[in-house]
């Protein structure tokens, strides 16, 4: 067990968005024991800090410099705890990169991640965050969660009903915030492959490629043996992503900056009787999602620039650092936006992406 830590820590690399910002300290471990050890000798020396736990850097804005802790994750293992018939449990590190652990996964045969293809970021921070895309919410796979407290270093299991998960929502990112420090994500998957196809043109998608390369694909997608594979579903998601979103080496961003609205059917409808081809998805009863990146680009941001801050060209719902971008540059870019769609579509966008003060 080992832990690295780091004082006036340059933390560009350590961002998606390229921002140029510091913390007071940067701690890496990769086991609890390490962890607790090495906070303990920190909280005697210096006294109680501000502390931030970050995966890849992917899903948060950097507003300054970080007066505390930054803590990073380098906990690795996928272990295998249980298998029957029809599927796993798999205990796996938090600091393993979620890509790479669905890739395992499917070549082991295991099912259920493939939507979730190429989001960045950590497992730990993936449950966290309840990541998801096309359909598919990393807490439908979650069986439990395991915790260590960065007050008292005990830890904590949190079944997945226990996890407060939402839309982009959790317990972790509410009451228990800045609380606990995830370790490991133990997943249960299906030893059968059953794509999930309904959301995001994957359909389309598929027969494109289909029809280019002539991949074994089926007619119907229900489950049997003889459907798409889970790694052509994967790479057909992957290219997906790849064609909409900038690569953050080269145009720094993090990803979806805004999470999907859901509002009320009533309010869902008025929009729908002035904008009927507006993009809607029922999100529970009584209950619609409204596509973001569609408000935006219909209140004139798309492409367009706020200083070294822009919005992408290709996906509005994507805010990128051109070159030199602060945090409070993505940020002023961020409110006008916001401001821009609630006076034309009384709808109030909230950032996807965590906006981390310096204070």
């Amino acid at each position: 067990m080992r832990t690295d830590l780091t004082f006036d820590a340059p933390l560009l690399e350590l961002n998606t968005f390229g921002i140029q910002a510091k913390a007071r300290m940067l701690l890496t471990y990769d086991s609890e024991t390490a962890l607790c050890e090495r906070l303990a000798a920190i909280r005697r020396q210096y006294g109680n800090l501000p502390m931030l736990h970050i995966g890849c850097g992917s899903n948060l804005l950097f507003l300054g410099d970080y007066p505390g802790i930054i803590l990073k994750s380098a906990i690795k293992g996928i272990r295998l705890l249980s298998e029957t018939q029809d599927e796993v449990l798999v205990e796996v590190g938090a600091g393993e990169v979620c890509d790479d652990f669905i890739a395992y996964a499917i070549q082991q045969g295991w099912f259920g991640m493939e939507n979730l293809s190429l989001i960045p970021g950590q497992v730990g921070a993936a449950a966290v965050q309840n990541i998801g895309a096309y359909g598919v919410e990393v807490c439908d796979v979650i069986h439990e969660v395991k915790g260590i407290s960065l007050e008292d270093g005990s830890t904590h299991l949190w079944k997945r009903d226990e996890c407060g998960y939402g839309y982009r929502q959790s317990i972790f990112k509410a009451e228990l915030r800045g609380k606990y420090a995830i370790t490991y994500v133990t997943f249960r998957l299906s030893k059968h492959f059953q794509p999930k196809l309904q959301y995001g043109g994957l359909v389309k998608a598929i027969e494109e490629r289909k029809s280019l390369s002539n991949s074994p694909v089926s007619e119907g997608w229900g489950g049997s043996e003889n459907t798409l594979s889970a790694m052509l579903l994967r790479q057909v998601i992957i290219d997906i992503r790849r064609a909409k979103l900038p690569d953050p080496k080269e145009q720094g961003n993090a990803g979806s900056f805004f999470k999907n609205p859901i509002v009320t059917k009533e309010k869902a409808d008025q929009l729908l009787a002035d904008y009927p081809t507006m993009p809607h998805y029922p999100a529970g009863e009584g209950k619609v999602k409204l596509a973001a990146g569609w408000l935006i680009e219909q209140a004139g941001w798309k492409g367009k620039s706020l200083g070294p801050a822009a919005v992408h060209d290709r996906q509005a719902l994507v805010l990128v650092n051109k070159g030199g971008a602060t945090g409070a540059d993505i940020q002023k870019l961020c409110e006008a936006i916001r401001k821009d769609v609630a006076e034309r579509f009384g709808t109030l966008l909230e950032p996807e992406v965590n906006l981390v003060n310096n204070s």
